[in-house]
């Protein structure tokens, strides 16, 4: 086990309070983030990590498995053998250079199919959970259109427009890729059992979550980031105004993705979302040749940390008037942003939101008009 690559990255993000951004960080002063674990305690407290982790990586090197961080990944190693997952890491050539480029990048891939479709040109479709049978219509549609294609369609698995991107891409005989935001061995949700096992014999499903991980409501709009960053662009086919489909239509320019939205009618509610993000700037989709016009030539990823040079807005005073009807936690989200970009893990860390609650204040503020996305993140509107 110590000697096998696979383990050594599981390791990694076994350790305690070594999360995402951390990792990131680090990546920037080590960009072969493995030969951490070679290194002595002096040159690792260097690096700041914990007293915590700096004892796991002691305990690694020692080939210590009381530990019960080596432990564990011991544990997730016969889970995935048990289960016939794969891993792919951050060092594996199947891991998608697209997905690396994102700022929070997972170190490890759990799969179940063939990993080999993660270098595919991908299209993410999304859409709301109670969607119409217009809306499911679309998604099945343009699904089976996009992967004639050679586009392969990614999504989340969730019920709605998702299932039905899934199953459009399948029913026309190509290849489909599932993230889901729990453990390989527990598809969810529980209805689209048989979908997940279709999606397993005739494509992928990936997830960064080990064996054994329930769903969780926190683990969603991290999936989601994962589903924008494996794609060139995200169709977005109906969602209401606090769509979680809003979040990651958010993450996906923050990634410097295309965004595209089917109009609907004036009336519907799951269509206003899809009008928020036209008004936006979103790409208004009627057909596939609208979305293939709008990506052009082959995809190439941004550069990370890439400066951006953009004029310094103006200020504005914002009175209580501004902020009223607005709840403590968006009001604390809005007095950590500035007039500057700031990433969502920066805001994460400023007001102590989990990832899910702070993309859904920063979709409100913006709703009001007092924030917008921006290269790099969110600022104040001028």
């Amino acid at each position: 086990m110590f000697s096998s690559p696979s383990a050594q990255w599981l390791l990694l993000t076994c350790l305690p309070k070594f999360g995402r951004a951390r990792r990131r960080d680090l990546l920037a002063e080590i960009p072969e983030l493995i030969k951490l674990l070679t290194m002595n305690p002096a040159t690792i407290r260097a690096l700041g990590l914990t007293a915590e982790s700096l004892a796991a990586i002691q305990a690694w090197q020692h080939r210590d498995e009381t530990h019960p961080v080596v432990r564990e990944v011991r544990t997730i190693l016969e889970n995935c053998r048990r289960h016939g997952i794969g891993l792919v890491t951050w060092q594996d050539a199947d891991y998608p250079e697209q997905l690396k480029h994102i700022h929070d990048a997972p170190l490890v891939l759990y799969t179940l199919g063939d990993p080999g479709l993660l270098g595919r040109e991908q299209i993410g479709i999304i859409g709301s959970r109670k969607a119409t049978r217009a809306g499911l219509d679309h998604a099945r549609r343009f699904a089976a259109e996009l992967s004639a294609r050679e586009l392969l369609v990614t999504s989340g698995l969730a019920l709605g427009v998702d299932g039905a991107a899934h199953a459009g891409a399948l029913d026309a005989g190509f290849s489909t890729t599932a993230v889901i935001g729990c453990g390989l061995d527990r598809i969810y949700p529980t209805q689209h059992r048989r979908l997940g096992e279709r999606v397993i014999a005739e494509g992928l499903m990936i997830s960064e979550y080990p064996p054994g991980t329930p769903a969780k409501a926190a683990h969603f709009p991290q999936r989601n980031r994962i589903i924008s960053g494996l794609s060139r662009g995200v169709l977005v086919v109906e969602a209401g105004l606090r769509s979680g489909s809003l979040i990651t239509a958010r993450m996906a320019l923050e990634q410097g993705r295309e965004v595209f939205a089917i109009p609907g009618s004036v009336h519907s509610p799951v269509a206003r979302g899809c009008h928020h993000l036209i008004k936006q700037g979103a790409r208004l989709v009627e057909t596939i040749d609208d979305i293939l016009e709008e990506l052009g030539s082959w995809w190439s990823a941004p550069l990370l940390d890439e400066p951006t040079t953009t004029a310094e807005p103006k200020r504005q005073n914002w009175s209580s008037q501004s902020l009223a009807g607005l709840d403590s936690r968006e009001i604390a989200v809005f007095e950590a942003l500035g007039y500057d970009p700031q990433s969502t893990d920066a805001l994460s860390s400023a007001t102590g939101l989990p990832a899910d609650q702070l993309m859904q204040s920063l979709l409100l503020l913006e709703l009001q008009g007092l924030v917008s996305s921006a290269p790099g993140g969110f600022q104040k509107i001028a």
